[in-house]
């Protein structure tokens, strides 16, 4: 293990000295359409219309169809047997697209069962968003038996060293409790043969981006990379190649494929922020909706907004990251069982979490990240439903930011109609 550690070192210290240049220019890509779904590979690759086709172990096709998956979406056709195959592989797809099954599938698929070591290790970067993979994978490799569990903070280091000793063939966690235990020795890194990175974009930038070098330096060499984010800019699609194999299989939805036809984006103009709470009560009072959710940038913001909100009697909940484990598990099962209808959260909530009721989205901060945009409004829309998102704009900074957002993705944000109610 030190002689590994030591190669990855050595290998990104000469990566480091070198100038990283995008290879997209120099690659050739094939451009591919599948029910208006158009994306870009770097190499002709073979497309599976089911999941049988795919040659999956019977037991996991039978907990695919229990899940309630029945064909393959455009995405997982193609990238599920690459990973099955052990190439690695970078996946950039629209939100809601079925980009968990993807890697979920091939994980379960790759697990030698009868091996009660850690194989499969999963980075996301909230305790959320790894607690969703791990229920989904649970469910998926029911009838084999996989044992998966969830490693994040705000959690019993206890029993996590305890699920550990127990045995488990794929870890589903966050950055800072994963590093933790292997540190600890209690995570034992000698089997595992591939690494997920959900949410890549995220992972790969700031605090985290450090995180996942120091657990990658622990990881065999031979490891096989999955990255896999909704959005990937060009700078963070570089810094993968910093570990990522140089035949590796490039799936790109095109940029302004990113916009999600099926959501209907909108505006209201704001003159102040004092006077975005009255907008939100006139739009709250004015449409009929199963679930929404609220995007503000900040702890304080979704702190003052739920409070004014339930002074004028109205029932939301809300969530952000400074909230204990226990506190925001039981608001994402209100949440989840339709016990609570509208949520009030920072971009905790953005990314990759799934729950297919939300047909409102509004952006009551415009986010700091032009990225983030297209993660907040696929909250709504899951998988070919449709949904509105609806972005408060105030004079000044947030009309420019918002003339990026529409440059960024292609897309022209309208004003909001009067006919919003029939559109929700």
């Amino acid at each position: 293990m030190e002689k590994e550690r030591k190669t990855f070192k050595d290998k990104e210290h000469k990566l480091d000295k070198e100038q990283i240049t995008s290879t997209d220019k120099k690659e050739k890509f094939y451009t591919y359409k599948d029910n208006d779904f158009i994306f870009e590979i770097n190499e002709k690759i073979d497309t599976y219309n089911s999941f049988e086709e795919m040659c999956l172990k019977d037991d996991l096709i039978k907990g695919i169809h229990a899940y309630g998956f029945t064909r393959p979406s455009a995405i997982q056709k193609r990238a599920i047997v690459p990973i099955i195959k052990g190439r690695d592989i970078i996946i950039q797809s629209q939100s809601g697209t079925g980009k968990t099954c993807v890697f979920s599938v091939g994980a379960i698929q790759s697990v030698d069962v009868m091996l009660r070591d850690p194989q499969i290790l999963i980075l996301s970067p909230t305790r959320e968003l790894a607690e969703q993979t791990q229920k989904v994978i649970s469910a998926l490799g029911d009838y084999l038996k996989v044992k998966v569990i969830r490693c994040t903070g705000g959690t019993s280091v206890e029993e996590d060293i305890k699920s550990l000793n127990h045995g488990v063939h794929i870890i589903s966690g966050t950055p800072g409790r994963v590093y933790d235990m292997i540190q600890r020795k209690d995570l034992k890194t000698k089997s595992i043969k591939m690494l997920v990175i959900d949410e890549a974009d995220e992972m790969l930038r700031h605090g985290f981006k450090n995180q996942v070098y120091d657990i990658y330096r622990y990881l065999p060499y031979s490891i096989q990379n999955v990255v896999v984010s909704a959005t990937l800019p060009p700078e963070v699609l570089e810094l993968t190649m910093k570990f990522m194999n140089k035949s590796n299989v490039k799936i790109l939805v095109k940029r302004e494929e990113l916009s999600l036809d099926e959501i209907k984006q909108f505006y209201v103009p704001v003159e102040k922020e004092e006077y975005k709470f009255s907008t939100l009560c006139d739009l709250y009072d004015s449409i009929t909706i199963t679930q929404a959710v609220i995007f503000c940038n900040t702890k304080k913001t979704v702190e003052k907004l739920t409070k004014m909100m339930r002074e004028q009697h109205f029932t939301v909940s809300s969530m952000h990251g400074d909230m204990k484990q226990k506190e925001r598990d039981a608001i994402m099962n209100d949440f989840r069982s339709g016990k609570s209808r509208v949520l009030i959260t920072t971009d905790i909530w953005g990314r990759g979490i799934d729950v297919q009721q939300v047909s409102l989205v509004v952006n009551y901060d415009l986010p700091l990240n032009k990225e983030n945009y297209i993660h907040r409004i696929g909250r709504s829309g899951r998988y070919g439903r449709k949904g509105v998102a609806i972005n408060f704009v105030k004079e000044g900074d947030d009309e420019r930011s918002l003339k990026e957002i529409e440059k960024y993705y292609s897309i022209k944000v309208e004003g909001l109609p009067e006919d919003i109610a029939d559109l929700v």
